[in-house]
């Protein structure tokens, strides 16, 4: 989408000293190598061919006119150029552009000293250039002023004389006298015209005669000239819905007559804009935005009027009088309904209550989980509808979305010194909400879908979440667990509904792990959530893989040693590298995605997860040419190595002897125990502890219990080696759930990487040395 400040249209002055529209584009400034110089261009917005190529020219006088909106220069003699900006900040910024060239300041309104010529030229632009004549208002003389109204509204330049026109001579009450004339004599010619004058007046975009239009005296006329659209057969009655259906409701008092016109005013004004107008076209798109910034100040201006000690004191009690009384009885019992036009009131209702206070919601919220059980928390019934949504775009879930991310984001929660909202809120979101958040996604990722406990949860989900959706999935499950191994392994159906919702709840838990670290730490590894999202690579929604891409870069983006731990010893980096090697030559935004998360470990130089992208998977990648970055890693790795080499050899040998050496399979057991410990406190201070910093004799004091776990480890492992192919390399496979990493659900597991020869070391570590490893991966089924 191009930027609207640098939209303009290009005008040049012909023989008859007018002036031609050339067309609309986009207006830049850079250097252009044939004019020997800093240039402006101006190229078509409609196919991208060049309107305008100027050098700006050092003894070119430029002026900026009309509110800053327009410059006009000259480029030569009888030939003057114009461009007209749609927004005054795009004018400002070519106008500097052009003042840099020249060495001018840019608070002057012209760059150089006027020559006579230019300053006749210059006098015929439009500010000070005779105002249009405009026919006198009379019955018979109504379709000459449609004419001339309508000519107008393509040139900038005309718009303003008209405009200055109709101001002073106060041609509007005019027109609208004509019209009360016109309807008395049932008129209908006349009455069409009258439409395209008033509408033409309206495009005009001038704040001044909105003033004159839109007061007391004039709207309803105005709305009454607008009913009759040639275009109908019969006119609106938008005069009868104004005055008779519309009815304006007070929730508190309002005495100020000066507030109560301006909030009339406010409500006539978005509904012309709204209904009686119809939608600009694409040429029009612009000539209403003065209509739009009407309106918005009209409402700020209504907001401070209301500001009023008194009345804000009113207003603000009432409303948090409506939310503990009835909230949870309207909101909670009409998203409960069948009837869609209601249940989508009710997102509204909860919309306007979110924008209105999120704080006032989560303390309501975090009030009703003191009294009511998890499943009818408010919350929670949101989550539900969003889960539920029927609509196969998931319009209504994915607002929904957008209001529990209002909920949820620490920037608008309050801290004080007696209390702190956002621990507050994020302990009671995590206890009592999330659960309900993830369902879907855990349910759609699940392994175990064969076993009695599994079939057992769906049907608690159904029943609990949204029978409609879930409970085809756990038909799903249970049938497949009568048909046992005659079935693929298919996890949910086919449904791009679903994994158009899986896409949502991602980007929310994406949102939560950039906003809220420690919380989300926890439940990630207390859930293996990140192992769980993985799975989702293997979907044929490519949409749905990137999501479970974007979480884990999202990640490894935090560059938190704790989230590294917990990826390297759950080898989560296999799937993302099935994916990319599935992928194959295609470049699309997968491949994309994917070189750029290890562009970013490189560049960064997280080492613990080069070290082990290295040692697991280098093999497989270093055929990748087309991007350095696998080889750049590997050089990463090699010169980390080399560096802890020199730092080891430069320690005394006494140290290094297996005297006083921890076994480091030992060490990791220990490093493995701490890092599950939860943490006690947010925001406390997270450090391993540092082994150096023990005394020499602790160690030989535990020797004993080293060399058994040692040699029990030796043991473990000598089962779990990989397997040699028939092809003389080695193969790995991944499991999405922590007890397969042992080797239990080995026989859903199949090799989707090419395998590699096991000669070739490639100058990796000592275990790579001796093996050369084939990426694989546990495809479960064809997944969502």
């Amino acid at each position: 989408m191009s930027d609207t400040r640098r939209r303009v249209k290009v005008y040049t002055l012909n023989e008859d000293r007018q002036w031609d529209d050339r067309g609309t584009g986009h207006v830049s400034s850079t250097y252009v190598e044939r004019l020997k110089g800093m240039s402006l261009l101006v190229r078509a917005e409609s196919d991208g061919s060049l309107l305008l190529e100027s050098k700006i020219n050092p003894n070119t006088a430029y002026q900026k006119q009309q509110a800053d909106t327009l410059i006009v220069w000259s480029e030569a003699e009888n030939y003057d150029l114009a461009l007209s900006f749609q927004e005054k900040a795009g004018c400002d910024e070519i106008w500097e552009k052009i003042c840099q060239v020249q060495g001018k300041d840019p608070s002057v309104e012209v760059t150089q000293d006027l020559i006579e010529s230019e300053e006749e030229h210059i006098e015929e632009m439009p500010e000070t250039s005779p105002l249009i004549d405009l026919p006198t208002c009379e019955l018979n003389k109504l379709e000459e002023i449609a004419d001339l109204v309508t000519s107008v509204l393509s040139s900038p330049i005309r718009r303003e004389k008209l405009a200055l026109a109709l101001e002073n001579e106060g041609y509007i009450k005019k027109l609208l006298q004509l019209f009360q004339v016109c309807e008395n004599l049932e008129n209908t010619e006349g009455l069409h015209h009258l439409y395209e004058i008033i509408r033409g007046i309206l495009f005009l975009n001038k704040a001044t005669l909105f003033e004159v239009m839109f007061s007391d005296e004039c709207i309803m006329d105005v709305v009454g000239c607008l009913e009759y659209d040639p275009s109908l057969a019969q006119p609106k009655r938008h005069r009868e819905f104004l005055t008779k259906t519309a009815k304006f409701k007070e929730v508190i008092p309002i005495t100020d007559s000066e507030l109560r016109q301006k909030i009339h005013q406010t409500y006539r004004v978005q509904y012309i804009q709204d209904i009686i107008l119809p939608t600009p076209s694409v040429f029009e798109e612009n000539f209403l935005s003065t209509l739009t910034s009407f309106i918005f100040f009209n409402k700020v201006e209504i907001v401070s009027m209301l500001q009023v000690k008194s009345m804000s004191t009113k207003l603000t009690s009432r409303l948090k009088g409506i939310l503990p009384g009835t909230l949870q009885h309207t909101i909670s019992l009409i998203f409960g309904m069948d009837d869609l036009q209601v249940r989508s009131a009710a997102t509204d209702i909860f919309s306007y209550l979110v924008e209105f206070s999120p704080s006032m919601v989560r303390e309501f919220v975090m009030q009703e989980a003191q009294q009511s059980d998890d499943d009818i928390l408010l919350i929670n019934v949101v989550i539900e509808q969003m889960i539920c949504d029927t609509d196969p775009e998931l319009g209504g879930a994915v607002q929904l979305m957008g209001l529990l991310r209002t909920l949820i984001d620490p920037e608008n929660m309050l801290a004080t010194a007696n209390k702190t909202e956002k621990s507050e809120f994020l302990n009671f979101f995590y206890n009592h909400c999330m659960h309900v958040l993830t369902a879907p996604l855990l349910a759609n990722t699940s392994e175990d879908k064969c076993e009695k406990g599994n079939a057992t949860f769906l049907f608690s989900l159904a029943l609990n979440l949204c029978f409609e959706n879930l409970f085809l999935i756990f038909i799903f499950y249970l049938s497949d667990a009568v048909v046992g191994s005659t079935k693929s392994n298919t996890i949910c159906p086919d449904n791009y509904q679903t994994a158009q919702l899986l896409a949502l709840i991602l980007e929310l838990l994406t949102f939560c792990v950039e906003h809220h670290t420690y919380h989300i730490k926890n439940y990630i590894m207390n859930k293996d959530l990140l192992r769980r999202v993985l799975v989702l690579m293997n979907s044929k929604h490519t949409f749905l893989a990137l999501c479970a891409l974007r979480f884990m870069r999202r990640i490894i983006g935090l560059k938190d040693e704790f989230y590294n731990r917990y990826i390297t010893k759950g080898n989560l980096f296999e799937p993302v590298i099935n994916a990319l090697l599935d992928n194959g030559t295609r470049y699309n935004l997968l491949n994309s995605a994917v070189i750029e998360l290890f562009e970013f470990i490189r560049v960064v130089n997280i080492k613990s997860l080069i070290a082990h992208i290295v040692e697991n998977f280098y093999n497989a990648l270093e055929s990748i040419e087309y991007v350095q970055t696998f080889k750049g890693l590997k050089t990463k790795y090699e010169q980390e190595k080399d560096r802890q080499n020199q730092k080891l050899n430069s320690v005394p040998s006494i140290l290094r002897s297996n005297r006083f050496r921890r076994d480091a399979r030992a060490l990791e057991e220990d490093e493995e125990m701490w890092f599950n410990e939860d943490e006690e406190e947010e925001g406390e201070a997270v450090v391993p502890p540092v082994e150096k910093s023990k005394q020499e004799d602790d160690f030989p004091d535990s020797y004993e219990k080293f060399m058994e776990t040692k040699k029990a480890k030796e043991s473990e492992d000598k089962e779990n080696l990989p397997k040699r192919t028939s092809a003389g390399g080695f193969k790995f496979t991944f499991s999405h759930s922590a007890s397969a990493a042992n080797g239990a659900n080995g026989a859903n597991s199949k090799s989707v990487a090419a395998q590699t020869s096991p000669a070739s070391s490639n100058g990796s570590s000592s275990k790579n040395a001796t093996l050369t490893t084939a990426v694989t991966a546990t495809k479960v089924g064809e997944l969502v």
